[in-house]
């Protein structure tokens, strides 16, 4: 039997499988839809197929009991998210996307993600078309940020090692391009491009006309920052830098957090490191990963279908070994490193080009006015006069990047003006994140960006009542247990199971490099609070100096650490 066939899984395929082949190359019949306007919505395939093109079809679940009764549709619509390799743009881009939110969305706002780049929500079907020649009017588009592909590329936001950053943005850049879908479908149909007869359908060297068996996510990470949380991502490259040059990458593949309730043979798992490379592999050591998951992934059970178990299935060393053999490269012993946080650095700091870098907290990443707290008109004032950048951050914040020092002064003013800079943020708050979850996600279970401010609230109030005000906890909210909000790499990570109901899960680290084991199953939001307050107020009297929260509780044997969550996730050993 051969290596190829060894290594895949027999079976009737997916559904999806059945869509990809029998879309052109993702074309489907979407076009069609768009002038069907006796629905808001895509039908059939279409559904699954508008997702390769960056969108996905919503409706506002607050208001669909109530167009039931009147005998209407949900009303659909849709969510963009754009492709930002490494969170990078220019004001020029986001003065346009601040108009189109403003004029032709269902919500008005911008939302900042942990993919690093903006969403918009709320897009009706009759605006689709041009949401996207609005885009790409500016230098923007939507390609392979959802669907089967490799999506946005992730870099760490570092306004301060200003070489390294830039020539690491580059390498994500780079990755992005290499990997994209090399269809026109998306000219065709959203910027009235050209169409190709059938006949003259494009080859996927990389993707394959079946494209992957699974959503693929990649980052470039420059320790010791891991705010782009690797072991949540497919394929990670860590910066090594030399005398502050960037020499190679150690390349960390096979992580992910998105399992389903009730399903032991999903989990969270981080990701593998196989090595370092120099530079000049970078897109072939991409592209071989990408190929081999492409043709190892499991195509029969989505459920299984990510990078993750493929590794699990066929063993780590013979996934690296055919990563070699395809990319012709041998990795050397990883290169050594350390991450000490992942948080965002707040307020002014200055690079080593002498130029200012100001970073501002928006809770949630949703950029909105509200009464006294303009946000929104804050960044799109600020757009009108900067002359640097802006980057979106993995952790939902905004960096106003590139200000010369004779234009601090203004750019703070008017950042202070419109509530982007206030000083009664907490630590905790600081640190806190949640998905966008209801209204609008389909797979919202229960709430987490609504939820967020107040339980916030609620933490600070404990961590004062037990005298540490200043301390705080990485605590994550997401709505369902896909992971968006990134909960498993918290140290306090809540997954929602059902209305005002949760699965509290313990001690992840501050780094971001250990998994959090469930404490607690399918609790409401008073019961929570509850056992962090015992919880808190132990690690305030018994925690050694320094030592983080997700520390303490796996010293003192409140929970076990989770070691091998192939195998010891589920379980709850005696400690």
């Amino acid at each position: 039997m051969s290596d190829e066939k060894k290594f895949t899984v027999d079976g009737p395929l997916s559904d999806n499988e059945r869509i990809k082949g029998q879309s052109q190359n993702l074309r489907g019949t979407i076009s069609n839809d768009l002038t069907d306007d006796m629905t808001g919505g895509f039908t059939a395939d279409n559904f699954q197929l508008i997702r390769f093109h960056g969108m996905y079809q919503q409706d506002d679940r607050d208001i669909r009991n109530e167009r039931t009764k009147q005998k209407l549709e949900p009303l659909h619509n849709v969510m963009l998210r754009a492709r930002m390799p490494g969170g990078i743009i220019k004001p020029e881009q986001w003065l346009a996307i601040d108009t189109f939110a403003e004029e032709n969305t269902m919500y008005g706002s911008i939302r900042l993600t942990t993919r690093q780049t903006f969403q918009f929500h709320g897009v009706l079907k009759p605006k689709i078309k041009l949401m996207h020649q609005t885009l790409n009017k500016v230098g923007i588009d939507s390609i392979a940020t959802a669907g089967d592909v490799n999506r946005n590329v992730l870099c760490t936001s570092n306004p301060v090692e200003s070489e390294v950053h830039q020539q690491a943005y580059d390498w994500a850049r780079r990755i992005s391009e290499h990997l994209l879908p090399k269809t026109r479908a998306y000219a065709e149909i959203w910027l009235d491009g050209e169409k190709l007869e059938s006949t003259e359908i494009e080859e996927e060297p990389i993707l394959s006309g079946q494209y992957l068996p699974r959503k693929f996510k990649t980052t470039v990470v420059i320790p010791p920052q891991n705010d782009v949380d690797v072991h949540a991502n497919d394929l990670n490259f860590v910066a090594i830098a030399e005398n502050g040059q960037l020499v190679g990458f150690n390349v960390l593949v096979g992580g992910g957090l998105a399992m389903t309730h009730g399903d032991t043979s999903t989990y969270p798992r981080k990701a593998d490191d196989f090595g370092f490379i120099p530079l000049d592999k970078t897109l072939e050591v991409a592209a071989a990963v990408v190929t081999t998951q492409r043709d190892w992934g499991n195509r029969v059970n989505r459920k299984n279908a990510k990078t993750k178990y493929t590794l699990e299935r066929v063993g780590v060393e013979n996934f690296k070994a055919e990563v070699e053999k395809r990319a012709g490269v041998t990795f050397e012993p990883s290169r050594p490193y350390e991450f000490t946080g992942r948080g965002d650095r707040f307020g002014w700091v200055e690079g080593i080009d002498g130029k200012f870098h100001l970073t501002v907290f928006i809770e949630n990443g949703r950029i909105l006015d509200y009464p006294g707290k303009t946000l929104k008109t804050g960044c799109a004032e600020i757009a009108k006069i900067h002359k640097g950048d802006f980057r979106m951050t993995a952790n939902q914040n905004l960096i106003i990047a590139g200000v010369a020092a004779e234009d601090k002064a203004r750019i703070e003013e008017l950042a202070r003006q419109h509530g982007l800079i206030i000083p009664e943020v907490s630590h905790q708050r600081l640190d806190s994140m949640a998905c966008v979850s209801l209204p609008t996600c389909p797979l919202a279970m229960a709430e987490a960006e609504r939820y967020l401010p107040d339980a916030v609230t609620e933490l600070e109030g404990i961590l004062a009542k037990h005298g540490i005000p200043e301390r705080s906890i990485i605590y994550r909210v997401t709505g369902c247990p896909n992971g968006c909000g990134r909960a498993m790499l918290a140290e306090v990570g809540l997954v929602g199971k059902g209305p005002g109901k949760y699965n509290l899960h313990l001690g992840g680290n501050r780094e971001g490099t250990r998994i959090p084991r469930m404490y607690r199953e399918n609790i409401d939001e008073k019961e929570i609070m509850q056992i962090l307050d015992e919880l808190i107020g132990r690690w305030s009297k018994e925690a050694n100096d320094g030592e983080g929260f997700g520390d303490f509780l796996i010293r003192a044997e409140v929970i076990a650490p989770v070691i091998d969550s192939a195998k010891d996730f589920y379980e709850q050993p005696s400690i």
